[in-house]
Order: structure tokens, then sequence, then C-alpha cells
């Protein structure tokens, strides 16, 4: 049974989604038959509608952008799921849990059906993945020597790594970027939420190295 994605109507009274499909069934294999028979619901774009998980998941897999994102969790951090929400929706190729293996899916909204993920017990195990792959690791962070994320360029092929809430990146994974950048700030406040900051920085990298004419 496919759980409901879809959290409420809409600020207008109407329902997300489609009802059940109207005419003969289609025979494509991608299609989920109880989403035919009962509406899909779902927080989807149109391009998905009936289709099944897997189907989805496979289209995304031929579309996916090189770059991954990765966010430490030794103090189970909250904006895990913001991260995987907003990477699901920049098509990141994976997002890295590094820490903790746990952490409170509420904030993904069911995205994490659609998004890669990996753990890593600590940032070494990281590093070493960034290294077999050829990825290069860009610490986000304000601290000193960062270089401004607005003037920096970075790599096609990385990994956007993000410190958890209150205490940021941790030294070893400081010391394990070849790059660190800082976002521009102008207001009292020392830092900016993770999630935010890692939807900034993704979004940096969508208008750098995207095709932004095949989105939607």
């Amino acid at each position: 049974m496919l759980e409901d994605e879809q959290p409420g109507p809409t600020d207008w009274g109407a329902t997300i989604g489609v009802g059940p499909w109207e005419g003969p069934w289609p025979d494509d294999p991608w299609y989920d038959p109880q989403l035919l028979a009962e509406g899909d619901r779902r927080n989807v774009v149109d391009r998905y509608r009936y289709w099944a998980v897997e189907a989805i998941v496979a289209d995304l897999d031929r579309r996916r952008h090189p770059f991954h994102v990765a966010i430490e969790n030794f103090g189970h951090d909250l904006n895990i799921g913001t991260v995987v929400r907003t990477a699901n929706a920049f098509l990141a190729a994976e997002v890295h849990v590094v820490g903790r293996r746990r952490w409170n899916r509420r904030g993904a909204m069911v995205t994490d059906r659609y998004q890669h993920l990996r753990h890593h017990p600590d940032v070494g195990g990281l590093l070493a993945f960034a290294a077999e792959r050829d990825l290069t690791v860009v610490a986000v962070d304000n601290g000193p020597g960062a270089v401004p994320l607005e003037t920096a360029e970075l790599p096609q092929r990385c990994v956007l790594l993000f410190g958890q809430e209150g205490p940021g990146l941790t030294e070893e994974a400081r010391a394990g970027a070849a790059l660190t950048v800082s976002i521009a700030q102008f207001g009292s406040t020392r830092s900016i939420n993770a999630g935010v900051a890692a939807g900034i920085a993704m979004h940096a990298w969508v208008r750098r190295h995207a095709d932004l004419g095949a989105s939607g």
C-alpha cells in the first residue's frame, strides 16, 4: 500500500494531484496500477503522475547532476530532512549523512524515496569516498580562510559539505576540504540555518553548471 504523500489541501481548498485514470489504462510498465485505480495525490511534478516510485527514480538517475551533498550528524541535526528535500529539487547525485545513521525524516517530505542516500560513520569515510570518485570536497563554513561563495568557482564534480546546526563543521571536516566557501551575510546573526545554507550553495552550483533549460 502506497502512503499518501500529499500533506493536505492547498490554500485555495483544492486537492493536489489527480483522480483515478479515465479511459483505458496505459500498458507502459512504469505506471503503478494502484495509482491508476485510486488517483495520484503525491507531491510530484506532473510528468510523474501515476508513475511507480521505482520508475521515477530510474528516470531521475538518467539526469542527475554530478554534485553530492554531505551533512554531519553527530548531534542528530533536524535540518537533514530539509537538505534531502532540497537535494532532490536540485537533482543531486547523492546525499551523505556523516555520523549518526538515524535522522528525522519529517522535513524530507518523503523525497528520500527519490533521492539516493549514503551513510558514513565518520568524516574519514566521506573523504575516502570523495577521493575514490574524484570529487572535490567543498566545505560551506564562515570561518577564517573561506572564499565568498558568490565569487568562488565551484567545481562541477564536488561534495558540498555542511556542518550541523550550532557547532558547524568539525575540525576534521575543515581540514579534509579542498576548498571552503562562505555565504555573504549582512545582519547581526553569526550564522544561518544549515538547511538554508545548503539550499543556497546547491543553487549556486546549479547557476554555474546546470542546464537551466531542462528544469521543470
